[in-house]
């Protein structure tokens, strides 16, 4: 079965997503594609750079922009795995992309109409056109999969703690 075009692109966001869960980030990955061509790729990085703004949309944008030799982006389609937070909805109407494609939703930060819809927000100059659910299944699961592991990891790392703890007691 042959992929739609943003299939395509959601599938190398996938991949992006894939090489934080490797660092242990939480599995967000984003690229942006102009003329049917990637011009940005980014991954969650915030821990193992220790920077809040380490997001995968705001590296993408970053490298979009230096490829495109312009802070806007216009005519590009950025795809990522979740939805946009606030930080990174900001920057995606600052840098004038006009389309946004995600796949599952963001219920705690979301900002493309989960929490707020900063993407389509009337009193700004740009709005941006999104489509979600896009190997939304697939995103959603690899996001599901790392917070158990997470969970089990810090539940296992508490109770041997724990256990230390009654040695030296």
């Amino acid at each position: 079965m042959k992929l739609s075009p943003d299939e395509k692109y959601m599938k190398m966001a996938l991949r992006e997503a894939k090489k934080a869960s490797d660092l242990g980030e939480v599995p967000i990955g984003c690229v942006i594609v102009y003329e049917d061509k990637v011009i940005g790729r980014g991954y969650n990085r915030r821990n193992t750079d220790k920077n809040t703004l380490s997001h995968a949309e705001i590296t993408a944008i970053n490298k979009a922009s230096k490829k495109m030799g312009d802070w806007r982006l216009e005519g590009c389609t950025l795809y990522v795995t979740l939805e946009p937070c606030q930080m990174c909805a900001g920057a995606i109407v600052q840098s004038r992309i006009p389309r946004v494609v995600y796949g599952c939703d963001n219920p705690k930060a979301g900002c493309a109409g989960s929490i707020l819809n900063i993407l389509n927000h009337p009193a700004f100059n740009h709005q941006v056109i999104t489509d979600k659910g896009i190997l939304g299944e697939e995103c959603s699961v690899m996001l599901k999969e790392f917070f158990t592991a997470l969970r089990k990891r810090l539940k296992t790392e508490r109770e041997l703690a724990k256990g230390k703890a009654q040695i030296n007691d």
